[in-house]
């Protein structure tokens, strides 16, 4: 921060920024043809850390984290399997982490909108 600067809360809220849109990256997707967007709400001085809301509709793709992630799942539900095919189903109201080596997978059941809070070394 600058010399005589303040920091300034910032308050996130849904709506404030433009919603990007687009389809999960083809090579990654196991089922359907799953939309997502995002409304991107902070990224940090240091560019390694993110907060926002992102949603799907429904489908299944495979993930792989380098980044570590906080979620809390706003409304939907999803299925999360790891790499050794232990799977746990989000829903409504639901907070959780993804840690950074996480391999697996994310099926959107429906449609799912989640905030999201990540932070990569």
């Amino acid at each position: 921060m600058e010399v005589g600067m303040t920091a300034k809360l910032m308050r996130v809220a849904e709506g404030k920024v433009e919603r990007e849109s687009g389809v999960v990256a083809p090579e990654k997707v196991l089922a359907g043809n799953p939309q997502q967007w995002t409304e991107h709400f902070f990224t940090n001085k240091k560019e390694n850390f993110f907060c926002g809301i992102w949603s799907s509709d429904a489908g299944k793709w495979s993930l792989t984290y380098s980044e570590d992630e906080f979620c809390y799942i706003i409304d939907g539900e999803a299925i999360i399997t790891d790499a050794d095919g232990d799977s746990e189903r989000v829903t409504t109201g639901d907070a959780f982490c993804i840690p950074a080596g996480f391999e697996g997978t994310w099926e959107t059941i429906g449609s799912v909108k989640k905030f999201y809070a990540i932070y990569e070394e």
